[in-house]
């Protein structure tokens, strides 16, 4: 076997007819004979490319409006066989089967059919068959055949070509490893949109893919790899695109998610401040610019060096006001001129347009690895309106309170649980996160907006008079009762725990209105 295959035929078949022209160009320039379907075979004489057309070279027509072309053995036998087999050799010109030493395909755009919201029928149409069958085959046989199946490949492949006349072994693995990704991808999209028709949530085979956005210099820590694979088109990291900044790292990516996550459940202009994967700071308010104040507020010490998502397009006041502390990452819909102008003074600051926000689209799930295998669950979507809640005291919340009941529980869907957030105005003024122990997390909620109305020099945290959301049930009456001490009128929390009568009890004790949601939101 020798390194270098020249290429003397070609089979092109492709949806995708983009830069397809000067790859044709350039195999003609080189003597080579090019086979194609219909549809590519019209393009290329277009341009006064000779082509044989796939049925002539095989003396079998195209049958079942197209569904059969290429699925035949004068072509699957001219991309399969050994060269270096005599028997192969020998079976292939006992049946006229020339050799074909190089597959450009690229498959129907299914994927992109579903996006579009297609029917069923329509979607099924374009499941791809000869084209997977066609890719496979030159993959396996990548000893003797080069196979192309996405026209960033086209450049390089003409480099070589010019080059060495064919392909040389090692570009030819890589092109085969990539085949045999994109069916693989090909076949879980279409494996995953028949459990969706089917409403399997959990199928019994679960396929998963991506496409490789970035190789990141490292993961969480500096020893460990790490890339980032895009799987969707739902606004947000994934779809992202820099406008400026270092390159974003594991963490960034992984924080950022979380902050746009987190703002994107607010209708009125939102701000959102997350270090190390906690909200430590989120408003509404009339205004972005508004909204920065109360959110940086919350917890300014934590927000230096945070990552900011918001969920309009970003204004030049609001940029003005968010360069006054360091911050790593920007993530936003859009952004004006005049503030990009701002945010360029910046250099490192990274600046991420996603031009929308996520959607609560119930068919996303979420996955962890665990060692042999991973977890997989829907997302959380729950969002309660006032209509949801069952008020549990003889005091019943005031509107406002309610407003900021509803507001605090909605942040504490973000915060890794235990979690406690105590919000008033719209806006959250302490954040407990991530402890073993509920009292604990209300404690350091409380402690925090104590030491955050310290720094501001406020007579008294901003605990007194706003309300608390606790992600799960009180045990006990003790976490509750850190949060009446911290000052808070109103609690909403998921209630179900056989002590909620004394919970219950200890919240009338103190005057305060608490209202059950039913629904928890833990978050690990």
């Amino acid at each position: 076997m020798t390194d270098i295959v020249p290429i003397r035929r070609a089979l092109i078949s492709v949806s995708d007819k983009a830069g397809l022209i000067p790859l044709a160009q350039a195999l003609v320039g080189h003597g080579v004979e090019i086979l194609s379907t219909g549809g590519s075979a019209a393009v290329l004489r277009t341009e006064g490319i000779a082509v044989t057309e796939v049925s002539a070279h095989s003396g079998f027509p195209e049958i079942l409006d197209g569904r059969v072309k290429t699925l035949v053995p004068q072509i699957h036998g001219g991309i399969l066989g050994r060269r270096d087999d005599a028997r192969h050799v020998e079976q292939m010109r006992a049946h006229g089967i020339a050799s074909i030493d190089l597959v450009v395909v690229n498959l129907y755009p299914f994927e992109a059919t579903v996006e579009g919201g297609a029917d069923f029928a329509n979607c099924v149409e374009q499941i791809d068959i000869g084209g997977p069958a066609l890719i496979r085959a030159a993959a396996k046989n990548h000893d003797f055949v080069a196979v192309l199946t996405d026209r960033a490949q086209y450049v390089p492949f003409m480099e070589q070509l010019a080059a060495h006349g064919g392909s040389k072994r090692a570009l030819r693995r890589q092109l085969a490893a990539e085949a045999f990704a994109r069916t693989a991808a090909y076949d879980a999209a279409i494996a995953s949109w028949f459990a969706e028709q089917q409403g399997e949530a959990f199928p019994a085979r679960m396929t998963l893919s991506g496409t490789l956005r970035q190789q990141l210099r490292y993961g969480e820590n500096p020893h460990q790899d790490a890339a980032f694979y895009a799987s969707g088109t739902t606004p947000g990291v994934g779809s992202a695109r820099q406008v400026q900044g270092k390159e974003l790292s594991y963490n960034n990516l992984n924080d950022t998610d979380a902050a746009f996550e987190c703002v994107a459940e607010f209708a009125a202009p939102s701000v959102v401040v997350v270090k190390h994967a906690n909200p430590c700071g989120v408003a509404s308010a009339a205004t972005l610019a508004e909204a920065w104040t109360e959110a940086l507020a919350c917890d300014p010490v934590s927000a230096f060096g945070g990552v900011i998502a918001v969920n309009r397009t970003l204004d030049e006041a609001t940029a003005e006001r968010i360069t006054a502390i360091f911050s790593e990452v920007i993530i936003a819909p859009d952004a004006t001129e005049a503030a990009q102008a701002v945010l360029a003074r910046k250099k490192n600051l990274r600046l991420l347009l996603t031009g929308g926000v996520p959607e609560a689209v119930r068919r996303e799930r979420s996955l962890r690895s665990l060692a042999g295998g991973f977890l997989v669950q829907t997302r959380d979507f729950g969002r309660l309106t006032a209509e949801a809640l069952r008020t549990v005291t003889r005091r019943a919340p005031t509107e406002a309170e309610l407003a900021d009941l509803l507001f605090a529980f909605r942040v504490c869907k973000h915060v890794k649980s235990n979690a406690i957030v105590f919000a008033h105005g719209q806006a959250t003024v302490g954040i407990g996160a991530g402890q073993m122990s509920r009292v604990d997390a209300a404690r350091i909620a409380a402690w925090k907006a104590a030491e955050a109305a310290t720094a501001a020099g406020l007579p008294a945290p901003r605990t007194q008079g706003s309300v608390a959301a606790s992600d799960a049930f009180f045990p006990f009456p003790d976490g509750l009762e850190a949060i009446i001490a911290a000052g808070a009128t109103a609690v909403i929390q998921p209630g179900g725990s056989m002590r909620d009568p004394d919970v219950i009890a200890a919240a009338d004790a103190a005057g305060i209105a608490m209202v059950l949601t039913g629904m928890r939101h833990f978050r690990h």
